[in-house]
């Protein structure tokens, strides 16, 4: 394979740096999802109102994050384009993910509703605010076509260790010795993750290295709002006309929101399928399922992902990778036995995979079409595709919400009673498997013509730096 003539190297630390950012950024979500289930468990939230607080949001916080992504590449400041935002950004996160969850069952679920609703907003605003630049930050990091990869293996590595820890945070919230409920133990937590996942991700905002400003940038101040949204709509449409783009951003939406749609079954099913709707039974079998398989990603994943890549190329690595995580996911169909609760530790290796490896290619994948972007039109807008990319994630994890409390609906799910029926348990199982298989698959077709290979890849950078040195 033809190999960069000038590799952009990325100093470890600066990596790492990211990295935390990544740990933080990824924490927020993963423990949204343990702590999503008490909305529904102890304070009684009806699975369809449960799934418009999952739904309303995010739809919301789709729709900023394109205006952010272009605030930020037409960012003029002493501390760059991105930097001020995540910092801003980490701070609103934190501290509304610490109000939002200051809820009570006595205040009735009407109450609860709208009051989470509400601070999820805010919530919901802060991580726009951090996320799309910082994401646009590691696009920009490197011009090399496999550091790209390293980078993002690094951030990734480290933001898998959140799905390390979370699954515990069951232990911590149902504990009985610790406290009188599930309620009051996420209402303490709460404090606690806040204020960690504030300070990881404060980290790129203050250590991080990113590229100045470029020279010409839109005006963007209230008196030029109608040219600037008049540019920031022509810029999404340069940047959704790159057909390889467009299919990341379908596979990623088919493949991680199919996923999210019944990630958080595994907790009913080791409860309700396995332990009989007794939560103290089910003990520790949920934290080590959602720990074991975390860590297969950190130390298996990962590794063969960024090994493969350089090897047979992202496309490949990623069909390989996808249908690999096919046989994991077919496998849970006879893995959940209750008289033999260890075989369902058995396809997670596999099954890792498919989510394991996604980020890891397809952010390294948007910052090669950054360089298409720049030949084609003469422009850097990472934070444009950034915010693209996760709109296109945030509308389907919305979806995937929605669609969470329909399923569950639809199987007739009791949040009420502990002992659900055997078709509600069945439908639980054939739901985990085939909703992320089907997007799975859907998502394998989508990319099997993508084209942006290693060698197209060097001749766009050949090109970029032969302008830079001319102009």
């Amino acid at each position: 394979m033809q190999k960069s003539h000038q590799p952009d190297l990325i100093p470890m630390s600066q990596k790492i740096v990211f990295g935390l950012g990544m740990l933080g950024n990824q924490m927020f979500p993963a423990a949204l999802g343990v702590f999503m289930v008490v909305l529904v468990q102890s304070l009684g939230i009806h699975p369809v109102l449960w799934g418009l607080l999952f739904f309303i949001p995010r739809l919301v916080d789709a729709i900023t994050d394109p205006i952010m992504g272009f605030i930020s590449d037409n960012t003029k400041s002493r501390w760059g384009r991105r930097r001020p935002y995540v910092f801003v950004g980490a701070l609103l996160a934190g501290f509304s993910f610490i109000a939002m969850w200051q809820i009570y069952p006595e205040n009735g679920q009407i109450y609860n509703f709208w009051y989470f609703l509400i601070l999820s907003l805010f919530f919901y605003f802060g991580m726009t605010l951090f996320s799309t630049p910082y994401v646009a930050m590691g696009y920009e990091m490197s011009s090399d076509y496999h550091e790209r990869t390293r980078l993002m293996a690094v951030a990734q590595w480290l933001g898998q260790w959140s799905w390390v820890i979370v699954p515990w945070f069951w232990m911590i919230i149902y504990n009985p010795d610790w406290f009188t409920g599930a309620a009051e133990g996420a209402r303490e937590l709460a404090f606690w993750v806040g204020i960690g996942c504030l300070l990881l991700c404060l980290v790129p905002a203050v250590f991080g290295k990113t590229q100045p400003s470029p020279e010409k940038v839109e005006d963007i101040s209230l008196k030029n709002i109608k040219q600037s949204t008049t540019h920031l709509l022509d810029g999404l449409k340069e940047v959704l006309k790159h057909k390889d783009f467009r299919r990341i951003c379908i596979a990623t939406f088919l493949i991680f929101n199919a996923f999210n749609t019944v990630a958080g079954f595994s907790f009913f099913i080791i409860v309700y399928y396995m332990n009989g709707g007794d939560v103290p039974a089910a003990g520790n079998w949920p934290a080590w399922f959602g720990s074991l398989s975390a860590l297969a990603t950190c130390f298996l994943v990962i590794p063969i992902v960024t090994f493969l890549s350089q090897r047979v190329g992202k496309r490949k690595t990623f069909l390989i990778t996808q249908g690999i995580s096919l046989i994991g996911y077919a496998m849970f169909l006879w893995a959940f036995q209750p008289e033999n609760p260890y075989l369902m530790f058995l396809p997670l290796p596999l099954f890792a995979f498919g989510i394991g490896g996604l980020f890891t290619l397809m952010m390294s994948m948007t910052a090669d079409i950054c360089d298409l972007d720049e030949q084609k039109y003469g422009v850097r807008r990472e934070a444009t595709f950034g915010a693209v990319y996760w709109w296109m994630v945030k509308v389907g994890f919305a979806i995937a919400g929605m669609l969470s409390g329909f399923i569950l609906w639809l199987i007739g799910f009791d949040q009420t009673i502990a002992q659900q029926t055997p078709e509600t348990l069945e439908g639980l199982l054939l739901a985990y498997v085939l909703v992320p298989s089907i997007g799975t698959i859907l998502a394998m077709w989508v990319m099997k013509n993508y084209g942006l290979s290693e060698t197209k890849v060097h001749q766009i950078r050949a090109e970029l730096d032969l302008r830079h040195k001319l102009a």
